[in-house]
């Protein structure tokens, strides 16, 4: 039998109340109402279509289990679940970052998948509830005819002054890529609230000269485009246009490169707790990892996990760890020196 998935509307999730969830074993009689029941999932989710491909269909496959899935944007999907609190509509949220999850920790279920052990040792799942099941690094994206003879390895030697108005970013404030960057760069400086690395940060926007891109998308099809020579971008599409055979290059700083998890969550009370945590271990799951790893652009979080050859292996990568909790409570004032600083430099 094949079984097959859709995607449903949000204005239709009243309809998923319909969907029985009996108690009884698999080994036991089941009416086909009940049997429908046990055989579902709900699962909430932003992440794109490459990844939902890669994913839930095999699910499916693997464990005849049918998933109803529902689409829509990180922060809309975590509203949704904090007002379904205490009569939950789905039973998974597939997606989001650490942050989200730290903040809205009352709304899943603690659950460490089995291969937690597989996973490597800073994504494991510390906090019970949230499992990484991906990674999305910041880099550097560089197009190599603008750049001949440029020395480019590191957040220092963006420092150049040939590379005026020829460095594209977007803004900290409105993209959660470019805010990544501004902590990763402010970690690998010496410290968020070290002297020294808000120098740094106030020369190198010295030399963006107030080029912000609209959206972090602009930032990388700049580069590849040739309008840009430089792009403080992301792993993820900076692979795929490696993997599309543009003309990039993409550096991870040598002082350090952070690489944020994307998580997933059991929903406390859920209908389908038991298909829950078989999602959960799917998705951290040797088959699927390799496929993260060499099928798209997602970097997958298993040590034993396969990548493609464009996507350069974890332990060539000289990597720092983001203080979650510092980044989380400090985040206005992060935000708010950078707003400064930016200003300053506009005004001169």
């Amino acid at each position: 039998m094949s079984f097959k998935w859709r995607h449903m509307l949000l204005a239709s999730v009243a309809l998923l109340g319909l969907t029985a969830c009996s108690g009884q074993s698999t080994k036991e009689a089941k009416t086909p109402e009940a049997k429908k029941g046990e055989d579902t999932l709900v699962v909430y989710s932003p992440n794109s279509e490459g990844l939902i491909n890669a994913t839930i269909p095999a699910f499916e496959e693997k464990y005849g289990i049918k998933v109803e899935l529902i689409q829509a944007g990180t922060g809309e999907l975590f509203k949704k679940i904090e007002s379904e609190k205490g009569k939950p509509v789905a039973d998974v949220i597939f997606g989001g970052s650490y942050t989200q999850y730290a903040q809205s920790k009352d709304l899943f279920e603690k659950y460490v998948s089995k291969e937690d052990k597989n996973i490597l040792p800073d994504f494991q799942n510390k906090s019970g509830y949230s499992t990484p099941y991906c990674l999305d690094g910041s880099v550097l994206i560089v197009n190599p005819d603008l750049t001949k003879g440029m020395k480019i390895n590191s957040y220092e030697d963006l420092l150049n002054k040939d590379l005026k108005g020829k460095i594209a970013t977007a803004d900290p404030a409105n993209s959660s890529s470019a805010f990544a960057q501004l902590t990763n760069i402010l970690a690998a400086k010496g410290g968020y609230d070290k002297d020294e690395a808000w120098k740094y940060v106030k020369d190198l926007f010295t030399l963006i000269d107030g080029k912000i891109s609209s959206s972090s998308s602009n930032v990388y099809k700049t580069v590849a485009d040739g309008e840009m020579a430089v792009g403080l971008s992301y792993e993820d599409p900076s692979v795929k246009l490696l993997n599309d055979g543009a003309n990039v290059k993409i550096i991870y700083p040598k002082e350090g490169a952070v690489f944020l998890p994307a998580s997933a969550a059991i929903i406390k009370d859920c209908k389908h707790k038991e298909n829950a945590k078989k999602f959960i271990d799917f998705i951290v799951s040797k088959q699927i990892q390799d496929t993260l790893g060499t099928s798209t652009t997602n970097r997958p979080v298993r040590k034993d996990a396969k990548t493609s050859k464009n996507m350069k292996p974890m332990d060539k990568i000289n990597t720092i760890n983001e203080d979650y909790d510092y980044v989380i409570q400090h985040k206005e004032e992060i935000l708010s020196h950078y707003n400064d600083i930016f200003t300053s430099i506009s005004n001169k």
